[in-house]
């Protein structure tokens, strides 16, 4: 059986080590490592990640050794992401946002997992931007914590 490539921004990396998002980041971390699903970033959470902190570095440098796909920040997703900004989900203050989403959208990932509730984990906006995707010719994203993905408290 294929296993699902599961696309995490830059909050999934953070969460591992906030107290708050631990448990549940680091579970989702543990099925990458068994092979469970397979992890995909973006040339986005790569910058993202350049600035934060070594320990944040370092399980972003070990997810990519546990065979992490890279996606492109390609013309394609700058412009679904625009669209996206276009039909207000989220403004250009936080276009990056919009960004994981296009992304992982146009990669055709089978889902993207954030902490971000403001602006992504949300069900208005996660409507809003599978409405844009329709339109635009993509897949609806299935969007979801990491709490709801990963089988950490069936273990």
């Amino acid at each position: 059986m294929k296993r699902q490539r599961i696309y995490l921004d830059t909050s999934v990396i953070g969460g591992y080590f906030d107290p708050e998002f631990a448990p549940w980041s680091r579970g989702l971390f543990r099925d990458f490592r068994e092979g469970t699903f397979d992890p995909v970033v973006s040339d986005l959470v790569a910058a993202e990640v350049e600035p934060a902190p070594e320990k944040v570095q370092a399980l972003y440098r070990e997810l990519m050794t546990l065979g992490a796909e890279l996606l492109p920040l390609s013309d394609e997703s700058i412009t679904l992401a625009d669209r996206y900004l276009e039909r207000g989900i989220v403004s250009e203050r936080f276009r990056a946002d919009a960004l994981h989403i296009a992304v992982a959208t146009v990669g055709q990932v089978d889902l993207l997992v954030s902490w971000n509730f403001r602006h992504i984990v949300r069900f208005d906006r996660i409507r809003m931007f599978g409405a844009v995707n329709r339109e635009s010719g993509y897949k609806e994203m299935e969007i979801y914590s990491p709490r709801e993905v990963t089988y950490y408290e069936e273990r």
